[in-house]
């Protein structure tokens, strides 16, 4: 595939999804646009094995945009990322098609593995602000990782993940984010879970009020008894 043809893909990307730009002049100043065209180009040598030249090109264009991708990675058509700083994309990562990239996101290895050790991005997924996906293992397609989530594990098409560890919160959503670009609206495990918490917290409080009036009651019944039959004697 010829450059122009990159330059005019990454142009229709930008505009679809980033609902700032004006015009097409300014995806020319986008460090997303920058950084895939300087990917294209060195993942070429890299397949080609030249190795130096392949790095070369990719830390000139980590340092000018501050997203890095290595050139070994393999991404596919229609990769978004937005706004960018921070995002790290590992060598022996796979991105499908129409993957959306929010800044700080990491696509890393645990550092224990050997060979494959980077995530793989099926076709469609969103992955929000801060969010680190670590491990040789597969998120599904359609699927939305939520800002500042933590994924350890494998993910299955359609799902939402929030949290750390990252769980699954959402499953069978047929939304897809490449259209759906919301990363605020997700479920929030971690606000469920405290507010089933006040709920015991309330319904145990109402408890010991009705424990409390019982023994009252009971020591009420008491003293009159004693009263009953200190007058009989």
């Amino acid at each position: 595939m010829g450059i122009l043809k990159y330059v005019k893909e990454e142009l229709q990307v930008i505009k679809e999804r980033d609902p700032a730009i004006k015009s097409n002049m300014e995806v020319f100043l986008y460090p997303s646009f920058k950084v895939i065209m300087s990917y294209r180009v060195a993942h070429k040598l890299y397949l080609k094995k030249h190795y130096f030249l392949a790095r070369w090109i990719s830390q000139r264009a980590a340092r000018k945009t501050g997203i890095e991708i290595h050139p070994g990675a393999k991404i596919g058509k229609g990769l978004f990322i937005d706004h960018g700083t921070g995002v790290i994309i590992g060598e022996t990562t796979e991105i499908g098609n129409n993957v959306t990239l929010y800044q700080g996101v990491t696509l890393g290895g645990t550092g224990k593995e050997k060979g494959k050790r980077h995530p793989t991005l099926k076709d469609n997924v969103m992955v929000s602000a801060g969010a680190k996906i670590l491990g040789s293992f597969t998120i599904g397609e359609n699927s939305k990782i939520g800002a500042g989530s933590v994924v350890l594990k494998e993910v299955p098409p359609n799902c939402t993940v929030v949290g750390v560890p990252g769980r699954i919160v959402k499953m069978g959503d047929q939304k897809i984010p490449r259209s759906d670009m919301d990363q605020v609206h997700l479920p929030d495990p971690i606000s469920n879970d405290i507010r089933e918490l006040q709920n015991d917290n309330i319904r145990l409080q109402k408890q010991i009020k009705q424990l409390e009036r019982h023994m009252r009651c009971m020591q009420e019944e008491e003293i009159i008894l004693k009263e009953e039959e200190d007058e009989t004697v």
